[in-house]
């Protein structure tokens, strides 16, 4: 619990003359705590600020919760008193309450005429530390029940209440203090409170939480084994792995885990208490003021419990929330403009063609995308009845196998080795059934951009076989290739380049149905011309294309089949264009056509 408070008193007069001020700044845990750590740079900014770099800033780390003993508490007080023996602090401030415990036993012998200012805690522990009253603070209280209401707002169906609390003496402190503060509010909620555990067992409990659950973090100083941490980091751990929202009163647990809280932002209260020591360098009558409160939320984690930030109490600093174009482009947008208005008609209407033509070419993209995956549809209800013949005979085996091995069993002496032969054929069919259903999702899957990859042309060959071999059986079509005796590299979308020739394939077994069974045969060959380029060619012993045709077949709607589309060639063009190359047509002397695809090389060598 991170507040400030003191009892009300005048302040005596300490206008310091003639010399730099010096100011100490009493940290209660070490550096890594970013609570205190936060709330001192605070200090030492404002400090620095104020007073143009002209004073001397000390600060000490009394790692007072790993070394609470009062043994290390005396060694520490003898240690500071004499290294400052020779330069008095004309200010001391401490925060937390262990360092406002610790200057108010120590002030006579370290800092005997200084000023003191406190940060740290409330109102009511500064009561009960009974802390002296020229003592100053900055009231500051962390209102639990704020972050429960700020909970049951955005949770309104929720049924239960979880507080989570470490096991150290501050966060029983807490937990105390919570128990008392939320009285009231649990009496809606079957209440649980979950402390002095481990942080293995918070973890797994926080995995448990019903999903209509509030959870409230507090501290975790230590856990039920003595193993210290850093409160935040507890939570993060913690919130990793929780079933439901968690809130916290602590700024530095956002962008940890939890959806927010009502904070005492650290910088505030360091600010405040600066505010309070500049004051009293210049001899002015200081008295308590208050640190104010707001309401944080993380829009990450609203989104990731699907919690509307409509919900959120009026004037929360919502964090993290991904900015509008204007809110992170406003002023090169304004810049921009202003540039396009100075340098005339020209050059706007130069810079407003540019802009078209690159959403142009955006939409272009987008809508060739988006006809590439009907076409992948299409492809795949083609392909279907193979596919399912496909995937049939390895299911027919695996049953077929099964039922052996189930009479086998039941016999009066199974043989175990016949058995195990069995299961290794099970396994390979499953294996076999898998890469069907593999390829037919590679077909299926849509994409929202071009996947860009370098691949080896061959292997996208040999793929695009598989997939056709249970249609081409179909179809009494033999198919074979001729890979090139190196690799060719290209730069493209893989599944695009399989698209197109799976295109070019389907058209020229479609142009094989009038030709007897025995001479109907696909070849496709890849191959590294002397230009540097990669070249795939897909011929067929079908009846070919008119001459007069060649030159139209790549047009949209253009077909010469009964049922076609008349898009599978112009998307097969327009994909090759994309990635920078050609494709065309030609007839084969010997009867039949060949289609021809050249794209880049990716490298040489």
């Amino acid at each position: 619990m991170f507040l400030v408070t003191i009892a009300a008193v005048p302040s005596a007069s300490m206008e310091i003359v003639g010399r730099i001020p010096r100011v100490l700044i009493l940290y209660p845990y070490d550096e890594r705590i970013a609570a205190t750590t936060a709330a001192g740079e605070a200090v030492r900014t404002r400090l620095l600020d104020a007073t143009n770099g002209k004073i001397d800033l000390f600060s000490e780390f009394l790692d007072l919760s790993r070394f609470p003993e009062t043994k290390h508490v005396g060694r520490m007080a003898v240690y500071l008193s004499a290294k400052y023996a020779d330069r008095r602090p004309d200010v001391v401030i401490a925060l937390g309450e262990e360092s406002a415990r610790f200057i108010s036993v120590n002030c006579k012998d370290l800092a005997e005429d200084a000023r003191i200012v406190v940060a740290g805690f409330s109102r009511s522990t500064a009561e009960e530390i009974d802390l002296p009253k020229d003592v100053i603070g900055a009231f500051s209280e962390f209102h639990i029940v704020k972050t429960a209401e700020m909970a049951r707002g955005l949770q309104p169906e929720a049924r239960n209440l979880f507080i989570i609390g470490g096991s150290s003496e501050f966060d029983r402190s807490w937990l105390a203090t919570a128990r008392a503060d939320l009285a009231a509010f649990s009496k809606d909620y079957e209440t649980a409170y979950l402390t002095d555990l481990t942080i293995d067992e918070f973890t797994k409990r926080a995995a448990e939480f019903p999903i209509d659950s509030i959870v409230l973090a507090l501290t975790i100083f230590k856990d039920r084994t003595g193993r210290n941490f850093i409160p935040r980091e507890a939570i993060k751990q913690i919130s990793k792995s929780a079933s439901a929202p968690i809130y916290g009163p602590y700024p530095t647990y956002i962008d940890y885990g939890v959806v927010g809280g009502n904070v005492v932002t650290f910088e505030s209260l360091g600010m405040t208490a600066a505010n309070l020591a500049l004051d009293a360098i210049a001899g002015k009558p200081i008295s308590h003021r208050e640190s104010p409160q707001t309401y944080v939320a993380d829009a990450r984690q609203l989104q990731r419990w699907g919690l509307s930030d409509k919900n959120l109490p009026p004037d929360t600093v919502l964090l993290f929330k991904e900015p509008t174009f204007w809110e992170q482009y406003w002023f090169v947008t304004v810049a921009a403009l202003a540039v396009i208005t100075l340098q005339g008609t020209v050059i706007a209407g130069l810079l407003i063609e540019r802009r078209r033509r690159r959403a142009a070419e955006i939409e272009s993209r987008r809508r060739l995308l988006e006809v590439v995956h009907l076409n992948q549809s299409a492809t795949a209800g083609a392909l279907s009845a193979s596919i399912a013949h496909e995937l049939n005979q390895p299911l027919g085996a695996i049953r077929s196998n099964a039922e052996a091995a189930s009479v086998i069993l039941r016999s009066a002496r199974p043989d175990l080795d016949l058995i195990e032969q069995i299961l290794v054929d099970i396994q390979d069919d499953d294996q076999r059934a898998h890469d069907v259903i593999s390829r037919l999702r590679g077909l299926l899957k849509k994409r929202g951009e071009i996947d860009w990859q370098e691949f080896d042309l061959n292997d996208v060959a040999s793929s695009a076989i598989r997939i056709l071999r249970g249609e081409a059986e179909r179809r009494g079509v033999e198919v074979s290739s001729n890979r090139a005796s190196r690799k060719l590299p290209v730069r493209a979308d893989r599944v695009h380049v399989q698209q197109v020739i799976l295109n070019l394939a389907i058209n020229g077994m479609d142009a094989m149905l009038d030709v007897g069974g025995t001479e109907r045969r696909l070849t496709l060959e890849t191959t590294l011309t002397k230009d540097s380029e990669v070249e795939l060619s897909v011929s067929d012993t079908g009846r070919g294309v008119p001459d007069e045709q060649l030159a139209s077949i790549f047009q949209p709607f253009y077909t010469t089949k009964p049922t076609g589309t008349g898009l599978g060639l112009s998307i097969a063009r327009a994909i090759v264009e994309t990635y920078g190359g050609k494709i065309w047509a030609a007839n084969r002397p010997e009867g039949g056509a060949v289609f021809r695809v050249v794209l880049p090389l990716a490298r040489t060598g």
